[in-house]
């Protein structure tokens, strides 16, 4: 296929006339007011500068058509135009194309290329300026202390402050474009020496193999193609919005994925644990980061089980022992107690789309209408019982405190199909529900490497790792899981 690309590749002309009817042909000069060119006389040779509006940096640009302009008043008999040109093109990124396609390209991504008369080649200068914001610290992974600044929709910036944390010759930043009519740049980050070879091989060839008009959901649509997740609801990949966070897996042997326009990265690979990390746990003492790890882990496992067992224990009150019989509702009413859990489930999930959606001087309204309508209102009406909004409640705060919004969405899906097997086949459903649903995950590989690492395969050093936040000293050995080159990842102190 690459070979066909550069068959039909088109190439600049020494005709200047002619490039510039294909390229006014081509670009659309004159119907789009965003793209444009600004031709001068330089050296008795006509002299275009081809850029896109809004994508450039404006002054820059002045600055290298006054340094041309003083070309022409002091160099007059040069003989080597191109050599004169190219000296003082005052920049530290100037290349030269015989590609049209290539100029195109390029100047379509933010640079500008300039086209002399006479000349078979362009000069392709990077004077990129994309807007956007700055980095600011995330939403979604907000941490007590440590860094505030978190990635961006510009790549160059995600680059760079990848680049800020890890200061090794070896790290490397690969940038392709994909997509045939949006051609979207996307970097596959990772560092030479300890990333696996193999696996960075996949995921470019993964990535050279989309054939795509664009990627409109950016990051998002790389994932679907690269981990073909088909029906699973489990995230196979992580993202990150923290340039430290990206920055410890790289050191680890992780490969980053960064896709330009999307302010998180992709992580690969990685496993269910990788998912309910936290940087709060590294930014505090050991002793803390511990207890949040394992608050975290007990507030995910109640927010999937206790719903279907409290269930369970409703519709079978045989199996309380006589110190729990207190468990269930006093009261019943016409609604059905899995109905009830069901409307409460799917109240939940409607508020938490309403918040997103709603903007922040209205939250506040939507909360208390919130509190009102399902908290109050609807268990005087008889609606709920007030347990079932307990337990519900209580499901839907452990599944916030997961740090990966996709892992909590695939819990909460998992959590509706329990209740439902609970709900038809009673203590056999939740039992063959639940192992069932541990065999799927056991089943599950993400470039082929065990979705359920360190306990299958069964890895005692790795378990403890997850398990226990250990001190950072302690820890010799990277992570076994992404085949590190240099699996030593500091020596023993000595002492």
């Amino acid at each position: 296929m690459s070979q066909e690309k550069e068959t039909h590749e088109e190439h600049f002309s020494r005709d200047f006339t002619k490039n510039e009817t294909r390229l006014k042909e081509r670009l659309g000069l004159g119907e789009s007011f965003d793209v444009g060119v600004r031709t001068l006389s330089i050296l008795d040779r006509k002299t275009s500068i081809y850029f896109v509006n809004g994508l450039i940096d404006s002054l820059y640009v002045i600055e290298l058509m006054k340094e041309l302009m003083d070309l022409d008043v002091r160099h007059r008999k040069t003989h080597n135009i191109k050599e004169a040109f190219k000296n003082h093109l005052t920049h530290v990124q100037v290349e030269e194309t015989h590609s049209m396609d290539n100029a195109i390209t390029q100047m379509l991504s933010g640079l500008i290329f300039i086209l002399v008369e006479g000349e078979e080649e362009a000069f392709v200068i990077d004077v990129r300026q994309y807007p956007g914001r700055g980095p600011e610290e995330p939403d979604t992974e907000r941490v007590v202390r440590g860094a505030r600044d978190g990635y961006t929709e510009n790549i160059i910036i995600n680059t760079a402050l990848t680049r800020r944390r890890i200061r090794d010759e070896r790290l490397r930043n690969e940038i392709m474009q994909v997509g045939v009519r949006s051609k979207t740049d996307i970097c596959v980050s990772y560092i030479d020496g300890i990333a696996d070879p193999v696996l960075v091989d996949i995921i470019k060839k993964e990535l050279e193999a989309i054939e795509i008009d664009g990627l409109t959901m950016a990051d998002k649509i790389v994932e679907e193609y690269i981990v073909k997740q088909g029906a699973n609801p489990f995230p196979l990949v992580r993202y990150t919005e923290r340039p430290d966070v990206a920055a410890t897996h790289l050191l680890e042997g992780h490969i980053l994925i960064i896709v330009d326009a999307s302010p998180s990265v992709i992580i690969a690979p990685t496993t269910l644990f990788h998912h309910v990390q936290h940087a709060e746990e590294y930014r505090q003492s050991p002793a803390v980061g511990t207890f949040l790890r394992w608050t975290r882990f007990i507030g995910i496992f109640f927010s999937l089980f206790i719903l279907p067992f409290w269930l369970l224990l409703v519709m079978q009150p045989s199996l309380l022992p006589a110190a729990l019989e207190f468990i269930g509702p006093e009261e019943t009413n016409n609604i059905p107690m899995v109905l009830q859990i069901l409307f409460a489930e799917m109240g939940i999930e409607l508020l938490r789309m309403a918040a997103i959606h709603t903007p922040s001087p209205l939250a506040t309204a939507l909360g208390l209408v919130a509190a009102l309508l399902i908290g109050e209102i609807a268990i005087q009406v008889g609606y709920f019982t007030p347990e079932v909004i307990l337990y519900v409640a209580l499901g839907a705060i452990g599944m916030f405190a997961t740090p990966s919004y996709e892992l909590g969405v695939a819990l909460r899906i998992t959590r509706i199909l329990l209740i439902l097997l609970v709900a038809f086949f009673k203590v056999p459903g939740l039992v063959i529900g639940t192992t069932i649903f541990v065999l799927l995950l056991a089943g599950l590989k993400t470039f082929n490497k065990p979705y359920m690492w360190p306990f299958i395969p069964f890895d005692p050093p790795a378990i403890w790792q997850i398990l226990i936040r250990s001190t950072v000293p302690s820890v010799r050995w990277r992570p076994s899981i992404v085949n590190p080159q240099d699996p030593i990842k500091q020596k023993p102190s000595g002492r």
